[in-house]
Formats: structure tokens, sequence, C-alpha cells
């Protein structure tokens, strides 16, 4: 069976070009089952959609995305280019023109000016559990789909902040350092078994419970602090408010998103209500501590000790770049005594990047080869079934569009003269998505309904997979 095409591209699609066929000997392409195929064996292989030749979709992979993802990309015969570090602004613009699909990790900024210069993009994998370095609602207003990986680096987190308490508790980072200097220096004063000392988690979302449940196993009392009510895992508990949770704890750990409420959610009057001889952990996003005043509340001695993951300004590149020049208080943090820095390497393991790769990878096939948004941040999340091969001559319809009334209207009467098998429909704020399969259609048809979807003054984006 010959590989089906993809005719349209926003915004002026080339019909002469999406309706050739590809006799490429790589352009063979499995799509993913749907969700529950595995359990019904009676039911016809899947058939095979593709949105365009398969060696036409471009794909751009910044910060040296796991090759578990790269290698489920290049699976499908796609031209994927992938390089160890993010771009420079005006270098990322250039690149950027001429993908349809783009993955990063942290460093790379998807702001309004770039994603304006991105004409033929299509998704953005996010290969991290972070997305506030895309601009999610201009790539929503594009019908551009962002996925990242809620999960995957969970563990690798929590695990990370158990080490860099027990690493605070008993100086470990200070004795290490003089012992590579040449100093002795043996000494039980102020350091501390972690058992039976209160850690109070503020955010009690994927990492924070499941550092929850660690520090419990190891003798830990735990509380936590949420905008929401969550139920503790263990003998867990939620505190009402964060001072409260300031007052009571030894280890104060951070696992927040980067909003402009957590914004130096940790300041001077923070620290002052911690208790004395406390510690503080972020290893969430660099803007909720503000620097300054941790450095004032460690050379008072108000806190013990600190671990930082992530900061304001971080290079981007790994090097000799972690200087004043780009946090003017670089010299000021280093010279602390009892201080953990770590270059954001909190889901730095093989398992969470190998599995963030997997993750994300396969979210971005199933978007580019179904229209499946399961996962998706900023658009609707839709998924219908997919088509088999005893429905060949079937087209999956996907309309973006404006969230406003009657446009289900205008696009019905448009499929009205075809045979909709099924269809789904949802919003998300101003923007909504429509997948629809028509059976019993041929290429004139499906040229007719997109050029008529086309046509709607409702229209983000329109795709036809067949």
């Amino acid at each position: 069976m010959a590989a089906p095409q993809n005719i349209v591209q926003i915004p002026k699609p080339d019909f002469a070009h999406r309706l050739s066929v590809s006799t490429s000997p790589t352009a063979t392409f499995h799509s993913p089952p749907a969700s529950f195929s595995g359990a019904l064996p009676t039911r016809a292989a899947p058939k095979q959609l593709k949105p365009f030749n398969t060696q036409d979709i471009k794909i751009l992979l910044l910060e040296n995305v796991n090759q578990s993802g790269r290698d489920i990309l290049t699976g499908q015969g796609y031209q994927v280019e992938a390089l160890k570090t993010s771009l420079p602004e005006d270098q990322l613009i250039e690149k950027i023109r001429d993908v349809h699909v783009i993955g990063i990790r942290s460093k790379t900024k998807l702001n309004e000016k770039v994603l304006r210069e991105a004409k033929n993009l299509l998704v953005v994998g996010c290969f991290c559990i972070g997305t506030n370095q895309v601009d999610l609602e201009f790539a929503a207003k594009h019908g551009i789909a962002v996925f990242n990986s809620p999960f995957a680096n969970s563990r690798s987190v929590a695990e990370l902040v158990i080490g860099e308490i027990i690493t605070l508790a008993r100086q470990l980072g200070d004795r290490s350092n003089e012992m590579h200097r040449g100093t002795w220096n043996k000494v039980s004063n102020k350091c501390w078994e972690i058992r039976g000392k209160t850690l109070g988690i503020v955010g009690y979302g994927h990492i924070g419970s499941q550092l929850s449940v660690l520090a419990e196993a190891m003798g830990m009392n735990v509380i936590y602090y949420d905008v929401i009510s969550l139920m503790g895992l263990g003998t867990s508990r939620q505190v009402p408010t964060l001072n409260e949770l300031l007052n009571e704890s030894d280890f104060v750990t951070l696992h927040v998103p980067e909003l402009p409420e957590t914004k130096n959610m940790i300041s001077t009057a923070q620290f002052e209500q911690m208790k004395e001889g406390s510690y503080l952990i972020n290893a969430s996003r660099g803007t909720v501590v503000d620097i300054p005043a941790l450095i004032n509340a460690s050379r008072s001695g108000k806190i013990a000790g600190a671990a930082l993951d992530v900061y304001p300004n971080e290079p981007a590149a790994n090097g000799d770049y972690f200087t004043n020049d780009l946090n003017t208080w670089g010299e000021d943090l280093r010279s602390l005594k009892n201080l953990i820095l770590t270059p954001h390497i909190g889901g730095s393991t093989e398992e969470a990047q190998r599995a963030i790769g997997v993750e994300v990878g396969d979210a971005l096939v199933r978007y580019i080869n179904q229209g499946i948004t399961l996962g998706s941040v900023n658009l609707p999340e839709c998924n219908l079934r997919s088509l088999t091969l005893e429905e060949p001559d079937h087209a999956r319809v996907i309309y973006i569009h404006q969230n406003i009334p009657g446009v289900l209207r205008k696009v019905n009467e448009i499929l009205g003269n075809h045979n909709v098998d099924k269809q789904i429909s949802d919003s998300k704020g101003d923007v909504a998505y429509l997948m629809a399969d028509v059976s019993s259609v041929g290429i004139e048809d499906i040229k007719e309904i997109s050029e008529s979807l086309e046509a709607l003054s409702s229209r983000v984006m329109v795709r036809v997979l067949y």
C-alpha cells in the first residue's frame, strides 16, 4: 500500500507536492496504535497515516536530547538534526524557519519573537518537566502543540534532594573540599542525623510527593505546603501557610513552577520565619529564591546551609561561565560555607533522560502522524482510535480553530456531504481542536474539504491525514 500523505500545510498548502506519493524506501511508517489496541486482539492492523513524504519532515533537536528520543524520530525516516547545545536567538530564528518539529530542554527560549518566524512549525517537544521556556499562549493561538515529560525525572530529582539533605546535615561538602586541599578536619559540631528531623516540602506534586515517601522511609517527619488541598502520603501532613511550614521545618525544599506568584517566594521575610540553623534546598526554578537574601541569611547564621541546583541566569553551555558576569552575586555565593552548588542536574540521570526521550518522542510521533494531543500542555487533549487497514478510503481531518460561537456548525456543513465515522472536539481557552474521521473519500474530496476549511475565518491550522 502506498504511504499516505498530508495534503495541507498552513498557511499556503502546495497540493501538487502534498498529494505526490513517496517512492522512498524509507517512507514506510507504522502509526502507533490507539491506547486500547493491545487489549483488542481481533482489531485489524492500524492504517498507515503519515503527514508528509517521510523525508520531508524536518526536526531540530537542541541541548543534547537523549539518544532514545532521537532513535524514535529517526526511526520514522525523518530528517533529524541534533545539536549538543542551545543556540543564540539569531541562529535559532534562522534554523527554526524550516523545521516542522523542534525538541528542546530548559535553556532554549521559544518566545514570541522566535515562534513568529517558525512558519512551518507544527509541534514543540520539551524534553524536560518545565515549559516556561516556551510562550505557550502564542504557540496555541498559532496551532503549535507543546508536549513535555511531567513525570519521567521525578525520581531522579527526589533522590538528589535526599542526598543533599544528608550532605548538608553532615557538612560533607566542606569536609570533602578540605580533604582535597590536604586538610584533615574531623569534627562533629553541628553535624546531625536526619532521623527525627522535620522536612518541609513546598509544592506537593510529582517530585514533592515522591520525596515525601523517601524522607519518611529515612525517619524524617514530613510536612508540606501547597496552594491546593492534597492528600498526603504516609504520615505527612499539609500545613495551611508557607510561614507555618518555615517555622516548623529543619529542612525546607522547594518544588514549584516558575510563575509571577513564585518569584522570590523565599526572600528576607521568609528567611526570618525559618528556624535558626535550618537548611534550604532549591531544585525547582532559579527565580524562586532571592539569592542576595540567601547570602545574607547564611552569613548571619540564620541558615546553616543550602543546596542550589537552579539559578536566575544559567549558562547556555558547559564551560567556565558561572561568574559575576552572569549573576552579579556569583562570587559572594561561592564563598559561603556548607553550600552545595550543582549545574541544574536534578533530572540528569541516564534513567530519567532515557525515559524522557521515549515519553516525548512517542508524543511527537502520535501528534505528527495521528493528530493525537494527549499530554499537550497548551492544546485541548483529544484522541481518536486509529484507522485500520479495513478502512482504506478514510481520512482524518484536523481543524484547529478559534474558540468562538458557530464554528462547529460551519465545519459540519463542510463535512455534511460525507460520512463522518467519528468526531471529537474540545477547547482550551481561546483555542479549540477538532478531529474527524471521514469515510469513502478520494483525493478530490479531501482537497475540497481542506480548501473549504482553509476558507473559514476561524481557522488557525488545517491538517488532513489519509
